[in-house]
């Protein structure tokens, strides 16, 4: 497919939130470009699909070089979630080509972990932690392990111990127990009533920021990244958050 600059945000920008794109800038009088646009495109339609390659004319469309600091080609540009995440430049053989094109699909770790979010949003605990075993460390999605866990241990919670009306009592009568507060944040968010949860952990916060290590401020870090779906909540309780450390 042929991008231009008055197509570029619809084809590229766009599309790479869904699919991964690479742009191949090229020009008809480059040499190197010719060798290497056959390579492109074999490699793409090998993955039928799962990554979408598009030509720009870096001559037609300079404003786009500009942007993109096109100083040589052929320049190829992978996109993803609307922006620009590796390149390379000059004729590279097939196989570094097909190496670039791997590293933009999500890995075996990456797919088990979307499966176990999906699992336990469908309140499927135990083939959630199944698929959740497979996911091989990564601090780019460390964050989001930590968070699931926590998610299944919430859930868990609710099937045993105290339950609300019991806590809320314990805390009419002591409000700095702070052990009642903390199951308390943990059954709403069992429930994914994700505002009663973070209320209760910030009132925490606000009242010994360091019980038990700082457990309350760890707790609500994981149910930011569990209520993505809500992020003008997630936004509200971060500066309250940040107010009560502070």
């Amino acid at each position: 497919m042929d991008v231009t600059t008055p197509t570029f945000e619809r084809e590229v920008l766009e599309a790479s939130k869904t699919t991964p794109v690479v742009a191949d800038f090229w020009a008809p009088w480059c040499g190197p470009c010719r060798s290497l646009t056959p390579i492109l495109e074999k490699v793409a339609k090998d993955y039928a699909g799962r990554v979408k390659l598009v030509k720009i004319n870096s001559d037609d469309n300079q404003e786009i070089s500009q942007a993109f600091g096109i100083r040589s080609i052929p320049n190829v540009i992978a996109f993803k979630d609307g922006k620009a995440v590796s390149q390379f430049m000059g004729a590279q053989p097939e196989g570094q080509v097909r190496a670039f094109f791997d590293k933009l699909l999500p890995s075996a770790s990456e797919l088990a972990l979307a499966r176990a979010e999906a699992l336990y949003a469908g309140g499927k605990l135990d083939e959630a932690e199944a698929e959740l075993a497979k996911v091989k460390f990564d601090p780019d999605y460390e964050a989001r392990i930590e968070a699931l866990k926590q998610g299944i241990a919430y859930a868990r919670a609710g099937n045993s111990g105290p339950g609300v009306d019991e806590l809320k009592a314990k805390l009419a009568a002591n409000p700095a127990d702070h052990e009642a507060r903390l199951a308390l944040a943990g059954l709403h968010a069992g429930g994914k009533r994700y505002r009663e949860a973070m209320d209760e952990l910030v009132e925490i916060v606000r009242r010994a920021k360091d019980f038990k290590e700082g457990e309350a401020r760890k707790q609500l870090l994981n149910l930011f990244n569990l209520a993505t779906d809500q992020p003008e909540l997630v936004s509200e309780y971060r500066r309250k958050l940040a107010s009560a450390l502070h």
